[in-house]
């Protein structure tokens, strides 16, 4: 493996230092020799085509223990920082090929879904501290794509489409609920049918409607368009519903906390609810990869344990 060269066709490859530092270990060129295997004619060879490429004597001869010059110990010491960073490289890939290690880039739109991944994500970093993790913010207009164009290695999402090369891992069954204004008329209803937003402003994240299951499930199939208005923030979504300014449909999970406090009030829809469920979406390609398998284990057990409302769901269910 050639390292650097300079005017001359003499490579310094990986032999030349490895002998340069078993010679500073050993002490001397023939235990140096017999301990890299090589026999004398080859150790004076390796040497004298190093110290030519050098330009001068790299340690004094016939010296006990041995004794490097000034080019010598300087080279000596590229020799151990290039043999230590090939050793940390050729370590890292092992970890890498037997998946304890990599990189785990998560894409999330649904801003309430920190509550509970944060907490998996510094629970899987305990046993996979050498994975690094990044999150992928923002709202995106096609989150599965970005495992396609290789910006993402997990999505979150709400809708398992089938697309070529793409794998869903279920997490969990939750329910999505209405969020109206305390003293709105519609609470005087059981549950919200879709005729039941057609006069009302509808509060929701800035995503295409496919991936709303309000709209996609109910709205859509019934042909009700009603007036929109976009938050980016979850927080920011439930204060315009407080405020009047119009109504939001949320996974009960999310909004739980702000339920409890009243923030604001809640009714099902449907007669008996709108439920939808959480995916993880990987690229096929990457399915058996150690970590993210274990990441995906993480997620559903932590979420199970800490999430009010929602139903476990079986790996194999879409």
């Amino acid at each position: 493996m050639p390292i650097m060269h300079n005017s001359n066709d003499m490579m310094i490859e990986l032999r030349h230092f490895r002998l340069l530092v078993q010679l500073a270990e050993s002490g001397n060129l023939a235990r140096a020799g017999r301990d890299l295997n090589l026999s004398q004619p080859a150790v004076s060879r390796q040497m004298g085509d190093l110290e030519e490429h050098c330009g001068g004597a790299l340690f004094e001869r016939k010296s006990a223990p041995i004794r490097f010059t000034p080019l010598g110990f300087r080279i000596l010491e590229s020799a151990y920082e290039v043999l230590n960073t090939i050793h940390v490289m050729e370590a890292e890939a092992g970890r890498i090929c037997v998946g304890r290690a990599g990189e785990l880039r998560i894409a999330v739109e649904c801003h309430s879904c920190f509550d509970w991944l944060m907490p998996s994500m510094d629970a899987f970093r305990q046993d996979w501290a050498e994975v690094e993790m990044d999150i992928v913010s923002g709202f995106h207009e096609d989150p599965v794509g970005l495992l396609h164009e290789d910006r993402a290695d997990l999505v979150l999402v709400s809708h398992a489409k089938p697309r070529a090369g793409i794998k869903y891992y279920p997490l969990f069954r939750y329910e999505m609920l209405a969020l109206l204004p305390h003293g709105h008329p519609l609470l005087k209803k059981r549950y919200l049918t879709a005729g039941d937003f057609i006069d009302q402003t509808l509060i929701s994240y800035p995503i295409c409607d496919e991936r709303l299951d309000l709209m996609r499930e109910v709205l859509m199939p019934a042909d009700v368009t009603p007036k929109r208005r976009v938050a980016e923030l979850t927080v920011a979504i439930l204060q315009l519903v407080a405020s009047g300014r119009g109504l939001a449909a949320m996974a009960n999970w999310a909004v739980q906390p702000y339920l409890d406090r009243k923030y604001v009030a809640s009714r099902p829809i449907r007669r008996n609810g709108l439920k939808s469920n959480l995916y993880i979406a990987m690229r096929s390609s990457q399915a058996t990869i150690s970590f993210m398998q274990a990441f995906i284990e993480t997620t559903r057990k932590l979420s199970y344990s800490s999430l009010s409302g929602i139903e476990q769901l079986a790996p194999n269910t879409h």
